[in-house]
């Protein structure tokens, strides 16, 4: 499955969840399968979309946050999962599309074919892992984080896409905050 078609599904299982999306092809894609209200595209800084998830569950614990993430994204700010697992946010869960990538750089090799990102997430002390395979249904494992207490972590290895891409978010950062917060 292409990273494309795993967010597309993926956007597709959410309801009143809140959204925060990893820059580059992430948030791109997300826009273009499902502009929401309730989705915060991060436009600029690499690897903070897990740690806005984070600040924004703690502030809204009574809302369920959804980080979409991706490997070179997650790498740029591994620390992160050490503060997932100290604080233990009860309404995230942290979605990684791997594609082992920096896709929207160019394609750049991370080092996620040497290493297992899901381990790393265990290793810092987050118990609600799942490891999903390219092609492998994730829509039963991603509907079940919504519903139980997390956090939540979710590797899902995804192929690049050799497609050409889809236009980019159109609506200005003031904007996608002032969204996201009345959302």
């Amino acid at each position: 499955m292409i990273m494309r078609e795993a967010i597309t599904k993926l956007i597709s299982l959410v309801k009143d969840e809140y959204v925060v999306c990893a820059n580059g092809f992430i948030s791109r894609d997300t826009f273009n399968a499902e502009d929401r209200p309730r989705n915060f595209y991060m436009l600029g800084s690499m690897g903070q979309a897990s740690s806005i998830g984070l600040g924004f569950a703690m502030a809204r614990p009574d809302k369920k946050v959804v980080v979409f993430d991706g490997d070179g994204n997650l790498l740029m700010n591994l620390g992160i999962l050490t503060m997932i697992s100290k604080i233990k946010p009860r309404n995230l869960v942290h979605v990684v599309l791997d594609n082992e990538c920096y896709d929207s750089t160019g394609g750049q090799p991370t080092i996620s074919s040497h290493i297992d990102l899901a381990q790393v997430a265990e290793g810092c002390g987050i118990k609600n892992i799942i490891r999903k395979e390219s092609g492998e249904d994730i829509a039963p494992a991603f509907k079940d984080c919504l519903q139980k207490e997390g956090p939540s972590f979710i590797l899902l290895k995804v192929e690049r896409d050799p497609q050409e891409r889809v236009p980019r978010v159109n609506i200005a950062p003031p904007e996608i905050a002032k969204r996201f917060k009345s959302g």
